[in-house]
């Protein structure tokens, strides 16, 4: 029986460690890492806590993962269509990208959040995710050669501009996600001169 009186679920080993980190990103993007306890997602979870250090051992393995599969996510559900004219692969691209925000905002305001975390590991993932973004867009704007230096500084201050727009929709929805993907798309296209 689960500590709530009901039967425990029994999930596969899979469903169980993405159950543990849905929970867990939720709570990275309410509260501060040293905030969120390790007990509280086996709480939450209904499960013991002997079960969640099987699947993660420390809360450092935890928040790891929990970071590395919203990244991972992320750009699994960004992936763009190269056929397409530029400003409209990255019209597309900007779709995903809300879609995955509108689908996913615990695990992207713990994504982001994970800025604020002092873990060698999920600074590495967020580089990672940061630059693997950075790197597609950048393909498609000079699909035949090197980008040169000016491109790859505008397109990572405009991919921080993204993140800090999208954060603060999720927090005062004041424009509609339609509004949202314009305002970002014609940042980037008048700061590259791609005709829209």
């Amino acid at each position: 029986m689960a500590p709530s009186g009901r039967p425990r679920s029994r999930l596969s080993t899979a469903e169980r460690r993405e159950q543990l980190l849905r929970i867990g990103a939720r709570l990275f993007a309410e509260r501060p890492y040293d905030d969120v306890w390790i007990e509280q997602v086996a709480d939450i979870a209904e499960v013991s806590r002997g079960l969640l250090y099987h699947y993660f051992p420390t809360k450092r393995d935890f928040v790891t993962e929990v970071i590395r599969a919203e990244g991972e996510r992320l750009l699994e559900m960004t992936q763009s269509d190269r056929t397409l004219p530029v400003a409209e692969q990255l019209m597309e691209g900007l779709d995903a990208y809300l879609r995955y925000v509108e689908a996913n905002e615990d695990g992207y305001r713990a994504l982001h959040a994970g800025t604020a975390i002092a873990v060698d590991d999920v600074r590495e993932i967020l580089d990672h995710n940061f630059a693997e973004q950075g790197r597609r867009i950048l393909v498609v704007l000079c699909p035949d050669g090197e980008p040169p230096e000016t491109l790859r500084v505008i397109v990572r201050g405009w991919l921080a501009f993204v993140v800090a727009v999208c954060l603060d929709w999720l927090k005062y929805r004041g424009l509609t996600r339609d509004q949202i993907r314009d305002l970002c798309a014609k940042a980037l296209l008048d700061l590259v001169d791609v005709p829209a």
